[in-house]
């Protein structure tokens, strides 16, 4: 007995001594042990993960090495109108993000090794299948490709690889949710609100930069402008952070804000690449009103995501297929790109413009979605689809 006694004794001060050398970890265990599924967001991520594969068929209409040149005016209005509804999907995945991580339950370095050993590795794993494959699968440019390629991943992604600038901006993100963390615990709901309504302000820099060049202190050797440290992706997580713990909307009162917000972003949206697509070929101009961070994307965002969050269905049939593909659509998101290519050349010469966008993109989420979870049942398979 008197030995239990002083064994107990040593365990309980040597989990004092632990605990105070890791200053989290009752924090972490309370978070950890109490933390419920969060419904929606599985949802949410299903949902934009289409969203971004739409997005990525459309663009076979329209996107040339010579610019955005649609064939008819026919494509150009199917382009702008699914193209545009869709335009919300990465402010969602940034926003779900958000909306689970912040303010941050743990020590910074538990959350980079957390966030960047599922992100991180798999990433680069996927870099180089871009790098690899596409030289011998698709522009039979060989090794002269690959070693081109190669030498180009060493600071960005390739051209067969555009989609991985979101990992980029992610990871950005990343390292600066701990900056941020202790921020948003403290603030209130008034400065959180004028940080967001400054933030607001900047989504309507790009249009006004494309109308009378540089503003807010812009010029040659300065790209830096006055609200620039408001502006981009941060607005996001700030915006989700502020949904999560300042909103509570009913369903009825969400549908009565957040309609208005996708029609009115969405005509804007739409309206906007169609104009912009008529006067000019460039990018740039072109695709201006499909911006990330332009305010009638940032209002599409904003009324998606207040209504999704009222999407809470948990009965087995349905929710279970939509929680293993939410689990999987990391990995669905790095390889689309590959299995995209080859459906639509499969199946674009069958159907009308619509048809195809819709039908390309079915084949393609469900393809993937085979794909990946194959791929993890292998070992190790995290460091492969995260």
């Amino acid at each position: 007995m008197k030995t239990g006694i002083i064994y107990a004794m040593k365990y309980t001060i040597h989990f004092i001594r632990l605990n105070e050398k890791h200053t989290n970890f009752a924090e972490n265990f309370t978070f950890m042990s109490t933390a419920k599924r969060i419904v929606f967001l599985d949802y949410l991520r299903v949902i934009a993960c289409f969203m971004v594969i739409i997005v990525h068929v459309t663009e076979c209409f329209y996107a040339t090495p010579d610019g955005v040149i649609l064939a008819s005016e026919s494509n150009r209005f199917w382009v702008a109108a699914i193209n545009s509804i869709c335009r919300p999907a990465v402010p969602l995945f940034v926003m779900a993000s958000s909306f689970l991580l912040l303010p941050l339950p743990y020590s910074t370095g538990v959350f980079f090794k957390k966030r960047f050993v599922r992100v991180l590795i798999p990433f680069i794993f996927w870099l180089v299948m871009y790098a690899v494959l596409p030289p011998f699968i698709m522009d039979n440019s060989g090794w002269d490709g690959v070693w081109k390629n190669i030498g180009r991943i060493l600071y960005n992604f390739t051209d067969t690889s555009g989609h991985l600038w979101f990992i980029y901006m992610l990871m950005g993100v990343y390292c600066l949710m701990p900056i941020i963390s202790p921020w948003l615990k403290e603030v209130s709901k008034r400065g959180e609100a004028i940080f967001l309504a400054i933030w607001f302000l900047t989504t309507f820099h790009h249009y006004a930069k494309s109308n009378l060049g540089g503003v807010l202190g812009e010029c040659t050797w300065n790209e830096f402008h006055a609200l620039y440290y408001y502006s981009g992706y941060i607005g996001y997580v700030v915006l989700a952070h502020f949904i999560r713990t300042h909103i509570r909307w009913s369903l009825g009162k969400s549908l009565l804000i957040g309609i208005p917000c996708i029609i009115v972003g969405y005509a804007i949206t739409a309206a906007g690449f169609y104009n912009n697509s008529l006067a000019s070929t460039d990018y740039y101009t072109a695709e201006l009103s499909w911006r990330f961070c332009t305010f009638n994307v940032a209002l599409m965002s904003f009324g998606m995501f207040v209504i999704l969050r009222h999407l809470d269905c948990e009965k087995p049939f349905i929710f279970r297929p939509v929680k293993k593909i939410s689990a999987l659509s990391y990995g669905i998101y790095l390889m689309h790109i590959f299995v995209l290519v080859f459906m639509f050349g499969w199946l674009s010469p069958y159907f009308s413009t619509p048809v195809t966008m819709l039908v390309v993109s079915a084949a393609t989420i469900v393809s993937c979605c085979i794909i990946t979870w194959l791929l993890s049942k292998l070992p190790y398979s995290k460091y492969i689809i995260g």
